[in-house]
């Protein structure tokens, strides 16, 4: 767990705990014992503790592999709009001037190539002003196409938590801005391109024509129009050149050329610029917001999360020193002296004698039998893992769920772990069937046993 949550950025961290957060609240509680416990040995505030709880519970229950499935599903989904956007600016380009057998109205041409784009980009201004943090469609687009990409039934908290944790900093407008903005910029640097390569390889004329109205508002607007443009250097056709293409095609190859200009600077000025500004505006406002992203404690979910993770002693700042080595155990309760070699018995009953006669070294921990002795000798042991650890168990009882998350979860505080499967008592047999379970679940666990008590080893630590 530890290589997988060292590559999660501090979004992502954040986006988990709050992943988990969300779960929790929908499903209920889950079992995180453990993961408090590791949380507390790690130390740090509260906000500190409940990621470091909701990270090892994302990775124990896969959500972080799902969250990887989902960024890829969201690049894929960023992918095939990057593609649309570009074919479709290319197509814009190309349906605006043609085939180059007729002349290019310039107006129609222009309507073609900003309308769309003008319109859309009006209707989002409204919306980022009135309708609050409502996103934009193609925002709603993308995710959804993440979700479908990512394909990962654990992944279906990933967006609703993403939404809701960047809804506090008001980031979701600045990540969802950056997006339409960044595939329309996309969108009209491909039109430019497009109308760059056609006017660079065919011979175009342009024309503008009315019935109702007027040369004198057509060339007050052209001029107009080509103001901006004419300010980073495009030309503009003067009047003269305005109301000759008016009347027919012109055919000096200078107004052809004037047209042409004034067209590119246009669409450069009113099309691609404003959408190249607000990009980097949601870029530069995206980062900062990003930098303050931090968890609400004050939400229920993680208010609950305090008592278990900053427990009072803490928090008032009394703290018992750690002993040398660890504790001896009796009877499930820690003492000291302890030389790092330890046998626990597991909710074993009592016909079996118990402790066995035990060297000088090796440490009696008891039978775990309740839920308050598991839970303080896994405290203690995620602590001061022994060197060894020896864990009797009755092969009577059938390895339940529980059981092996438990030898799981002990084996993993311990240096090097082995299964005791106690022998029958005399006059008793034990179930073939169930033996043959008990030594399938070990072996899918990876914990070595034996039917023998290994005091070889307990004593010196061989295999």
């Amino acid at each position: 767990m530890e290589e997988l949550v060292t590559a999660l950025t501090p979004l992502d961290k954040r986006w988990l705990t709050e992943a988990v957060r969300l779960r929790e609240e929908h499903a209920g509680p889950l079992e995180d014992q453990e993961a408090n416990r590791r949380a507390r040995q790690q130390g740090g505030d509260l906000a500190t503790r409940i990621e470091t709880r909701a990270l090892w519970l994302a990775e124990r229950d896969g959500m972080t592999t799902a969250l990887h499935h989902w960024k890829q599903g969201a690049r894929l989904a960023l992918l095939a709009l990057l593609l649309f956007a570009g074919f479709s600016g290319a197509g814009l380009g190309m349906a605006a001037l043609g085939d180059g057998q007729r002349p290019v109205n310039v107006f129609w041409a222009l309507g073609s190539l900003l309308g769309v784009n003008l319109l859309l980009l009006i209707g989002w201004a409204l919306g980022f002003c009135f309708a609050g943090d409502q996103g934009a469609a193609l925002g709603r687009l993308w995710l959804w196409l993440s979700e479908r990409f990512a394909r990962d039934a654990k992944a279906a908290q990933l967006a609703p938590a993403l939404l809701v944790l960047l809804q506090r900093q008001r980031l979701n407008r600045w990540l969802l801005g950056l997006l339409v903005h960044g595939l329309w910029l996309l969108a009209m640097l491909s039109a430019l391109g497009m109308l760059l390569a056609l006017l660079a390889t065919r011979r175009y004329g342009f024309v503008w024509e009315t019935t109702l109205l007027a040369a004198e508002p057509f060339i007050r607007l052209t001029q107009a129009l080509g103001a901006l443009p004419a300010l980073l250097g495009f030309n503009v056709p003067d009047a003269a050149m305005i109301r000759a293409s008016g009347d027919s095609l012109p055919a000096l190859d200078l107004a052809r050329q004037a047209w042409a200009s004034w067209l590119l600077g246009v669409v450069l000025v009113y099309g691609l610029l404003p959408r190249l500004v607000l990009a980097a505006l949601c870029l530069w406002r995206w980062r900062q917001g990003r930098a303050r992203l931090a968890l609400d404690l004050n939400l229920p979910g993680y208010a609950q999360l305090r008592e278990g993770l900053m427990p009072r002693s803490e928090r008032i700042g009394v703290q018992d020193a750690a002993p040398e080595a660890l504790p001896r155990f009796a009877a499930g309760q820690l003492e000291s002296g302890s030389s790092g070699a330890l046998l626990v018995g597991l909710e074993l009953d009592d016909q079996r004698p118990w402790p066995p006669a035990l060297p000088k070294g090796v440490t009696d921990a008891g039978v775990l039998d309740s839920r308050e002795s598991r839970n303080k000798l896994l405290e203690q042991l995620s602590r001061f893992p022994p060197a060894r650890l020896t864990i009797a168990c009755d092969p009577r009882r059938s390895p339940d769920r529980g059981s092996l998350a438990l030898l799981a979860e002990l084996a993993r505080n311990a240096g090097a772990t082995r299964i005791w499967l106690l022998q029958a008592q005399p006059g008793e047999a034990l179930d073939a069937a169930r033996l043959g379970d008990w030594h399938d679940a070990l072996e899918r666990l990876g914990l070595p046993y034996a039917d023998t008590f290994p005091l070889t080893w307990l004593e010196q630590g061989h295999d």
